[in-house]
């Protein structure tokens, strides 16, 4: 993905927590864009890699989450959980034929409307980079057949920083240490403990990883082999 990005050699002054931000706010759009292309070039009845549902399914997620506060809240609040899922499966039932899914994407790709929270842009920064690329490859790595995509450094390294403020609460259900790591060389304890494993990729796998698609992440790992038999059969994500 290379939308506007600064020119090779060109030095923009370092403004630390600011910078990051104009990271994420520069490829939320885009990835919204990116991962409605995705959708509908699949079709309705494409699988993915969330459990139990077809791209209808995902697509119907994706408009109710920043429409309807009740299923954006039950993503958060496991007693609401069930009337989330339950709105999803209404939804995704009506998307029975080609236009009514392309519709329902199309508006998902326009955006969310001016009285939802994810209108406001600090939120949709926070809640969409990682929401979006996770759900572009449950859509692309959910056939036999699929390749990584090769990402611009500047938006993998928002994906980085973005895992990095959650890879805590991802891995909180794992028994061992993690740690994270990047070919090129940066590293991030994701969580400490007297025997760990360290997991080492390009932020987009990390995050597939991360996000419990073990199967579908192209990661290594380094580590005792009882330590990492022990991560590859446990819960990951949230």
């Amino acid at each position: 993905m290379n939308n506007g990005t600064p020119a090779a050699g060109a030095v923009l002054p370092n403004f630390g927590p600011l910078m990051l931000v104009f990271q994420v706010m520069h490829f939320v759009e885009p990835s919204r864009e990116v991962l409605a292309e995705t959708l509908l070039a699949a079709g309705p009845d494409a699988p993915t890699l969330c459990k139990g549902w077809r791209t209808r399914d995902l697509a119907a997620h994706l408009y109710l989450r920043e429409r309807k506060a009740a299923v954006g809240l039950g993503l958060i609040i496991k007693r609401l959980a069930k009337a989330s899922d339950q709105a999803t499966s209404k939804l995704a039932a009506k998307l029975t034929n080609t236009e009514d899914y392309a519709g329902l994407v199309n508006t998902f790709r326009a955006g969310p409307p001016a009285l939802s929270p994810m209108s406001i842009r600090a939120l949709d920064e926070s809640a969409n980079l990682i929401e979006y690329f996770v759900h572009t490859e449950d859509v692309r790595r959910a056939v036999d057949r699929w390749a990584p995509r090769a990402l611009d450094e500047a938006y993998s390294d928002a994906l980085w920083d973005e895992l990095v403020k959650r890879a805590a609460i991802l891995y909180r259900g794992v028994d061992l240490g993690i740690v994270l790591v990047r070919p090129s060389g940066p590293r991030h304890v994701a969580k400490r403990a007297p025997v760990s494993v360290a997991i080492v990729g390009e932020p987009g796998e990390l995050l597939m990883h991360a996000h419990g698609r073990t199967r579908h992440a192209l990661v290594t790992f380094e580590g005792q082999p009882d330590a990492v038999a022990l991560l590859q059969s446990a819960e990951v994500g949230l």
